[in-house]
């Protein structure tokens, strides 16, 4: 049963979005003084506006019909440029996964050799200094060039900017084990993969899901910008034809919908957390 804190934090929550949503319609409502003609008209009709509305942004119930439009057939296919959001989603998750997946299978055995080995970690660390900042609009240039595909390059940039996070903490969380559990390993003449195994990786990983569960935030992000760049399918794709097209609603409808999904991979990765995390 919620506890009372959940109850008033969710009421508030409410109260918050209800705010928001009066303020957007009031901010969006028809000046009476306005009136647009020829070309100004035009480019309000084509922005989805008439041309009675208050600096043209889109109110709440203009976006409220995009979600109903695009919630109610999420896998329609009619063509390479107009695909549901379902579909869309689909795409970027597919990518976003591979990526990461790749990032996991590098960071896990590398970051655990560095947390191992303090020369290894001294010898490590200037590289991943220098590589971990680098903006993954940077990388896409370089990928593209390198593999001659959009959706690979995609793929390449969410590896190459996710790794970092899990391969730091990772090295943290196994040079961080207490000392006690591991001389108690070693007086047992446990060997070293069982060590590994059974000592090391259950006491770092709460540390270690924490790395992934920032990597994927990472890799999440990466993904919509990607694709605006590269075209073809998925999310960020869509939202750049929907600019393109100039439907702001659209657009304002997969913003949402991209929080949506990034905080209930958040979620999901703050439950695994919660899992491998000891409590006394």
């Amino acid at each position: 049963m919620p506890s009372k804190l959940t109850l008033k934090a969710a009421l508030i929550s409410i109260l918050i979005f209800a705010v928001f949503i009066g303020a957007w319609h009031l901010a969006t409502q028809p000046k009476e003084s306005t009136a647009l003609a020829g070309a100004d008209a035009e480019y309000a009709a084509m922005m989805g506006k008439g041309a009675e509305k208050a600096g043209g942004f889109p109110p709440p119930v203009a976006v409220g019909r995009a979600f109903v439009e695009y919630l109610s057939d999420p896998f329609y296919d009619k063509g390479p440029n107009d695909k549901g959001i379902g579909i869309q989603m689909a795409h970027s998750l597919a990518r976003v996964a591979l990526g990461f997946l790749l990032a996991v299978l590098v960071a896990l055995p590398v970051g655990f050799a560095i947390g191992m080995s303090p020369l290894l970690f001294k010898a490590f660390d200037p590289f991943i200094q220098v590589l971990k900042p680098i903006s993954p609009l940077a990388w896409m240039p370089l990928a593209l060039y390198s593999l001659k595909d959009s959706s690979a390059s995609g793929i390449f940039v969410i590896f190459i900017c996710s790794i970092w996070p899990m391969l730091i903490n990772t090295a943290f969380g196994v040079a961080t084990v207490r000392r006690d559990w591991i001389n108690v390993a070693r007086t047992l003449e446990v060997n070293p993969l069982r060590k590994a195994f059974l000592v090391i990786l259950p006491a770092a990983a709460p540390t270690i899901l924490t790395g992934m569960r920032i990597s994927m935030g990472i890799a999440w992000l990466v993904i919509v910008a990607a694709e605006m760049l590269v075209g073809g399918t998925g999310i960020g794709y869509f939202v750049w034809n929907e600019w393109n097209n100039l439907a702001l609603p659209n657009v304002i409808f997969a913003v949402v919908m991209i929080g949506i999904v990034g905080m209930a991979l958040d979620l999901f990765f703050g439950w695994l957390q919660k899992l491998v995390t000891y409590r006394e």
